[in-house]
């Protein structure tokens, strides 16, 4: 990504050394209350009037600023909640940015071992590199803002199944000579299943209204 600005901003923190952070708080009901607060404030006003300029700042965000931010305000948030769902989605973007080329060998697996339409549902093309999940996951944030949010969710879980499932395979070929790394890669693909289920859950209850 570039950024002709980028020796101003501040260092971005690595989605590793945040994942499992907590943050420090005298009231959790006020972080609460807070998180929901500027979750529903910013998705209702960029949909509202969806301008380009500030949905290309929102998804250039963790790129230009870091995780840190976004963290302070959602990473407490219950998963299956609007804060929650935002927080997972900003840490799942940063992640491909971060290592993209593990991304594409992960994703490339698991479409060739998935007997599901989940790769289809994602909308990577076949056999995407490293340039085209960087590009897909960025759009799929894009279509938080400018277009049906359940969609994008959806998107969102799919692709974290074809994720996973490409992790756990390749931690399979990996047992018997590197256990570490089959470790690793055991530990990511359960995470990624995980915030498939929470994603798709979190798409249907928009399409209830009732994700808050």
């Amino acid at each position: 990504m570039t950024d002709e600005n980028r020796g101003f901003h501040r260092p971005v923190r690595r989605p590793a050394e945040v994942l499992d952070r907590l943050f420090a708080a005298e009231d959790p009901a006020e972080v609460s209350r807070i998180a929901h607060s500027t979750a529903s404030a910013l998705l209702n006003r960029v949909r509202a009037n969806p301008d380009d300029a500030v949905v290309e700042r929102l998804i250039a965000f963790t790129g230009r600023h870091g995780i840190d931010d976004i963290a302070e305000l959602w990473s407490r948030s219950p998963a299956r909640t609007l804060p929650g769902a935002l927080w997972r989605l900003y840490l799942l973007q940063l992640m491909i940015h971060d290592d993209p080329h593990t991304a594409a060998l992960l994703y490339e697996r698991g479409r060739t071992e998935l007997a599901s339409a989940d790769a289809v549902v994602a909308g990577a093309p076949a056999s995407a590199g490293p340039d085209e999940l960087v590009a897909l996951i960025d759009t799929i944030l894009r279509g938080l803002f400018q277009g049906d949010f359940a969609v994008a969710l959806e998107r969102a879980a799919a692709f974290c199944r074809v994720q996973a499932t490409g992790a756990t395979h390749l931690a399979d070929d990996y047992e018997s000579t590197e256990s570490e790394r089959a470790s690793t890669l055991t530990t990511r693909a359960l995470r990624l299943s995980t915030y498939a289920g929470d994603l798709a859950a979190c798409a249907r209850l928009w399409r209830r209204e009732s994700l808050t």
